[in-house]
C-alpha cells in the first residue's frame, strides 16, 4: 500500500471510530439557505478556494430515452457509481454522498458537504469496498445551486449517464445515497413539483447523509443531486434535489 493510500485508510478508520463515539454529524441541506461567500479552510486558516477553470473531462449525455427500467435494474447498474464522502473541519467529522459522471473519476456532490472543511482531507469510500480515495482537484462549485464538481484519484469508475432533458412533474425518480451512514440506500418516488429553474421537489425518501447523492430517472439517466428536505421534522415527505442542468455548463458533453 502506498503512503497516500495508507494515510487515507487511517483517516477513514479514525472517521468511523469518531462517528461511532459521537454519532457522527451528517451535513445536510435540511432547512439550509445559500450564503453569499464560499471558502474552504486549510491549515487552520480561512481562505478562498482555488478552483480550476479548465473544462471538465467529457461526460456522456443520453440524446434519446431507451426503454424504461425497473428499480432493481437501476440499482444494479449504478450502485457502484455512488459513493460515501467523509469530511472534517478538524474537530467534527461529516458524512455525505457523491457520484461519478465519467469513467475517469469525475464526480459531483453537494457543495455544503465540503464547505468549511479541510480541503484535501476528504475521504471517498466506494460502494462495497474498503479502499478509500482522496479528492484530486476541485473544478467548480456553486453556493447558490449547491453543487461541487471534482475529480477523485481513481480511474475506470462506473458512472451514470446524464439525461438530456429535465423530468416532468409526475415522472418516476430513484435516489441512491447514504442517509445516516447507511451505505447506498435506494428509494423511489416522483417529481412532485419544480420550485425554481433548477430546484425540484421530490417524494423519493432522503435524509441526513443523502446530500450529494444521485437522482436517476426511469430510463437510468442522471437528472439531479439529492440535497435535503424543505422542513425539518415534517411528515409530508417534502424533499428536494438540484437539477443536473445546474452543472451542465461546466461539463464537456459528448
Amino acid at each position: 500500500m502506498n503512503p497516500l493510500r495508507n494515510r487515507l485508510a487511517i483517516f477513514f478508520i479514525l472517521i468511523c471510530f469518531v462517528g461511532a463515539l459521537c454519532s457522527c454529524a451528517h451535513k445536510s441541506g435540511h432547512g439550509a439557505k445559500p450564503e453569499s461567500k464560499h471558502t474552504f479552510h486549510q491549515d487552520g486558516e480561512s481562505k478562498q478556494e482555488s478552483v480550476s477553470q479548465k473544462q471538465a473531462t467529457e461526460v456522456v449525455e443520453v440524446k434519446s430515452h431507451g426503454k424504461e427500467l425497473d428499480g432493481a435494474t437501476i440499482f444494479s447498474k449504478y450502485n457502484s457509481a455512488v459513493f460515501m464522502v467523509f469530511t472534517t473541519d478538524g474537530k467534527n467529522t461529516y458524512q455525505g454522498s457523491g457520484f461519478f459522471v465519467n469513467s475517469e473519476g469525475l464526480a459531483i456532490s453537494n457543495y455544503h458537504v465540503f464547505k468549511g472543511t479541510d480541503i484535501g482531507a476528504e475521504a471517498i469510500k466506494l460502494s462495497n469496498s474498503d479502499v478509500v480515495y482522496s479528492v484530486k482537484e476541485v473544478l467548480q462549485r456553486s453556493d447558490d445551486e449547491d453543487f461541487i464538481l471534482f475529480t477523485v484519484n481513481c480511474n475506470h469508475t462506473n458512472f451514470i449517464p446524464i439525461a438530456a432533458s429535465k423530468p416532468r412533474v409526475g415522472d418516476k425518480v430513484y435516489a441512491i445515497g447514504s442517509p445516516h451512514g447507511l451505505e447506498n440506500t435506494f428509494s423511489s418516488g416522483e417529481v412532485s413539483q419544480w420550485r425554481d429553474k433548477n430546484l425540484m421537489q421530490i417524494s423519493a425518501l432522503i435524509d441526513h447523509g443523502s446530500s450529494g447523492g444521485a437522482l436517476i430517472n426511469q430510463y437510468g439517466e442522471l437528472v439531479g443531486i439529492t440535497s435535503g428536505t424543505f422542513a425539518e421534522g415534517s411528515q409530508a415527505n417534502l424533499n428536494y434535489a438540484w437539477s443536473i442542468d445546474a452543472v451542465k455548463p461546466y461539463l464537456k458533453i459528448k
